[in-house]
């Protein structure tokens, strides 16, 4: 294996990001620590304002994490009992957690291989498959930092009058082909502070953002206990507000974010090339065809920027857990997203599906595994990850 055995890797490391910003940040804390006003106020005023101008939006609305901006953004196109929501299967919980959480009911769609998008093909599938007027909403997630194919996704919720909320989550500032900024194209926009997330903080935040006014304000009433003004409630809402501190953290954050996302960019082109002069393809190639038994993530095409929330790369499931021991042996961070599609989980077992209903999603979950990204990685540590990830698939029988 490799020999820079001394060279360590974290799958994310905060702390080096800390360490280039401590100055800006902890000003900005005492200033609120100082004025007492925790949640609400100037500062997630002021978020929200910066937020709607970076998305190119505007309207945004900050709470309490992603999750909660999903279920923000269905009361407020007012989904609820009885509605179906077409969601992929391969993708963080919350997204159609946050469907069961209003009362609907999540549909299950397949992914596109090669990208790890919702595949138009199977959204119409779902769709010819169900009652007609049954499915009420299409929650299209931009996976990994790139964006989906957002014109097929519209042009269907076109076709079947649908609403169409964009689960941008791990995509902040990521682009199509057209250059919109994904969440800017749907009737809503959802996305998370989660601290792993590029733009992170300090602990759980989330933010909805939208073109319409009137969502807007259904979402800021919604948010705050369906009240609007204080105590007469015109709705039964949630408690799901941003905390000041994270919003000041935020702003302080949102001023390095395109640089982050250029780092990532940077080294995902380092991987890309390494891997690539190494033999290995992109996943648009089956790793059934060939050549040596890695794939590297689908660039985006052009015109569209990919932000690289995670480098996720494949390798033949029977390999999987060898590669992972091997990453951890030589000190350096792995994971899976997502080790088990969504309509394989035990809560959704009683939607009836069975194994194979989604073979493109399936076969991803058993290949997958994401290995770091983040902007501060030194040329000695992405030498590390090339070099080991290399030498273990070259070993693969």
């Amino acid at each position: 294996m490799s020999t820079a055995t001394d060279v360590t890797v974290p799958l994310l490391d905060l702390k080096a990001q800390y360490a280039t910003i401590r100055d800006e940040v902890e000003p900005v804390v005492r200033e609120v620590l100082e004025s007492q006003i925790f949640i609400g106020g100037p500062k997630v005023a002021a978020l929200e304002s910066r937020c709607a101008d970076y998305l190119r939006m505007p309207h945004a609305v900050g709470c309490s994490n992603g999750s909660d901006a999903i279920i923000l953004a269905l009361d407020a196109l007012g989904i609820g009992p009885g509605d179906e929501v077409i969601v992929p299967t391969f993708t963080f919980f919350s997204t159609a957690g946050s469907v069961s959480r209003v009362g609907a009911t999540p549909v299950f769609a397949d992914i596109d291989p090669a990208t790890y998008q919702i595949d138009p093909v199977s959204i119409r599938a779902v769709l010819d498959s169900r009652p007609k007027g049954a499915v009420k909403a299409i929650i299209p997630v931009h996976l990994f930092g790139q964006a989906c194919d957002l014109d097929a996704v519209m042009a269907i919720a076109r076709d079947h009058d649908l609403k169409v909320i964009e689960d941008a989550a791990q995509a902040i500032g990521t682009e199509d082909v057209h250059g919109r900024r994904v969440g800017s194209v749907g009737d809503v926009g959802t996305y998370s502070f989660f601290p792993s997330k590029n733009l992170g903080g300090f602990g759980d935040g989330g933010l909805c953002a939208t073109n319409h006014e009137e969502i807007a304000e259904r979402m800021l009433r919604f948010r705050n206990h369906g009240m609007k003004p204080k105590y007469f409630h015109h709705d039964v809402g949630l408690n799901s507000r941003l905390d000041a501190l994270q919003a000041a953290v935020l702003l302080v954050k949102i001023e390095h974010l395109d640089a982050w996302s250029a780092g990532r960019q940077a080294n995902a082109r380092h991987y890309d090339e390494a891997f690539a002069s190494a033999g290995a393809t992109t996943s648009a190639v089956s790793l059934h065809e060939g050549g040596l038994p890695l794939r590297t993530p689908q660039p985006a095409p052009e015109g569209a920027r990919h932000i690289y929330n995670q480098y996720v790369i494949r390798v033949p499931a029977e390999h999987r857990d060898t590669l992972r021991k091997a990453l951890a042996d030589a000190s350096i961070g792995s994971e899976i997203y997502y080790p088990k599609c969504l309509h394989q989980q035990d809560c959704y077992r009683d939607l009836g599906y069975e194994a194979g209903a989604f073979p493109h999603a399936e076969r991803a979950a058993g290949e997958v595994v994401a290995i770091p990204i983040y902007p501060d990685l030194t040329e000695a540590q992405k030498a590390h990850v090339v070099n080991t990830v290399l030498e273990t698939v070259r070993g693969f029988a």
